[in-house]
């Protein structure tokens, strides 16, 4: 979906039905072409591809080597690996640029182009709109002498392994530890488990059979109920599931109650105050619980929130020279570590105090209390244009009055799906549920 003055970025790249535009064939290959063309003006671009399970990938993939060829530019292949990976694969083999082709927790049937920088970070605006700028000309290929080369990267899972277990210190180990791991069936069924077990742990694996079909289909972090069953099937310590491109993640404890990334945010958020490497605060999103903002507040932790999406949430930590930031939805980053948004990383990290203290992952949030939250979708063409609309901001008001300091209410469009999220929080779920169902109702009026 675009967002403001771009007609085809949204705000994680570009993303949509497979098959429908942009999400084609001709698109992408004028993507790829306007792109190479972008990042070869200041002389020779190397760019690197990586893509999560999705059965549309082997598609996409080859449009947009053969854009970026045409253009001139230099590609590596790397396969499927998860979206954190490219960010890390581009910075360290020097490229000017990474494309990630994933559209994260959604579908199958749905799928999107993601780039990074030469750093590993998100393209700024004016990239974007450069590239959106060079899709308006004709595309002309290159003479064929100046055409561009591409190989597939060697040993590009290796490499991430040994990256995600540098991130943490030496002596640490998950020896004794039983973790069930699910993959989504994603980016990351062939790096999550060896990152784990050459940690030390006892690892158990659920979703890394992808078939190009079953990407988050009934598993991963946005479908925790499957690792939830498992670890307590399997009596293990603890559970960690990530989205089908492995920038997301959630946890479970022993007993199978789900954290939420409020919840690991703050786990992570706490035990760097106690090791002094905090810097600064934290920074949430207007979705992070009441509950989050107000144990860090306990712990003389400053908080700020962001708007959605990770992208605002790497902003607003660059603005501050913060480190710690992420979303309820299981974003987090640890720009200390990584440029981006990591779920292996992140999981690790939430790791260290369990190790250190020998103790279940639960104890770690006894001094957060969350507040009752409810989120309802509602399914809408146009969501700005929705929640705009008069009859659904005189009901927000009015609801908002009558909650009064007891609670907050939001309702803002998805930035990469066709939905109004309603969330309301407050003391009392019941009327939490009620208001958040009644707001839900009225949006809908307007579909």
């Amino acid at each position: 979906m675009a967002d403001g003055n771009r007609k085809y970025f949204g705000t994680d790249g570009i993303r949509g039905r497979v098959g429908e535009d942009p999400i084609n064939p001709e698109f992408c290959l004028r993507l790829g072409w306007a792109a190479g063309k972008v990042f070869a003006k200041k002389g020779p671009a190397h760019i690197v591809i990586g893509k999560d399970t999705r059965i549309s990938g082997y598609m996409l993939e080859s449009v947009l080597e053969s854009g970026l060829v045409a253009a001139g530019a230099d590609v590596s292949l790397s396969g499927p690996m998860p979206t954190p990976a490219i960010a890390y694969l581009t910075r360290t083999l020097r490229a000017d640029a990474g494309i990630v082709i994933s559209a994260s927790h959604n579908p199958y049937y749905d799928n999107g182009i993601k780039f990074f920088d030469g750093e590993g970070n998100k393209l700024p605006d004016h990239i974007e709109l450069e590239i959106e700028s060079q899709l308006e000309e004709d595309m002309a290929c290159e003479a064929s002498d100046r055409l561009g080369r591409a190989s597939r990267v060697a040993h590009a899972p290796g490499r991430y392994i040994e990256f995600c277990k540098g991130t943490v210190p030496r002596g640490f180990s998950l020896r004794g530890m039983r973790i069930v791991l699910d993959c989504a069936n994603g980016a990351t069924y062939h790096v999550a488990p060896g990152v784990f077990e050459e940690l030390g742990a006892d690892v158990l694996v659920v979703g890394a059979e992808p078939n190009g079909f079953n990407i988050n289909d009934g598993c991963g972090s946005t479908h925790p109920e499957l690792l939830q069953r498992k670890v307590v099937e399997w009596h293990a310590d603890l559970g960690i599931a990530f989205d089908g491109d492995g920038d997301r993640v959630c946890m479970v404890d022993r007993q199978g109650q789900l954290l939420d990334g409020d919840e690991l945010l703050y786990i992570i958020a706490q035990h760097r105050l106690a090791e002094g490497t905090l810097h600064g605060g934290v920074v949430g999103t207007v979705m992070s619980n009441l509950g989050l903002e107000k144990a860090l507040a306990e712990a003389n932790v400053p908080f700020c929130r962001a708007k959605v999406g990770d992208r605002h949430v790497t902003e607003l930590l660059h603005a501050n020279d913060w480190h710690l930031g992420g979303e309820t939805s299981g974003h987090v980053l640890c720009l200390d570590v990584s440029t981006t948004g990591d779920a292996i990383i992140a999981a690790l990290q939430a790791l260290l105090p369990v190790v250190a203290r020998d103790c279940d992952i639960r104890d770690l949030t006894a001094d957060m209390q969350k507040l009752p939250q409810v989120m309802v979708n509602v399914a809408v063409q146009n969501p700005a244009a929705v929640v705009a609309a008069d009859h659904l901001q005189r009901a927000i008001e009015s609801k908002t009055a009558a909650l009064a300091e007891r609670g907050r209410i939001l309702v803002r469009p998805s930035g990469t799906e066709p939905l109004l999220r309603v969330m309301v929080e407050g003391e009392d779920e019941a009327e939490v549920r009620s208001i958040a169902d009644e707001l839900a109702g009225v949006a809908a009026e307007g579909v």
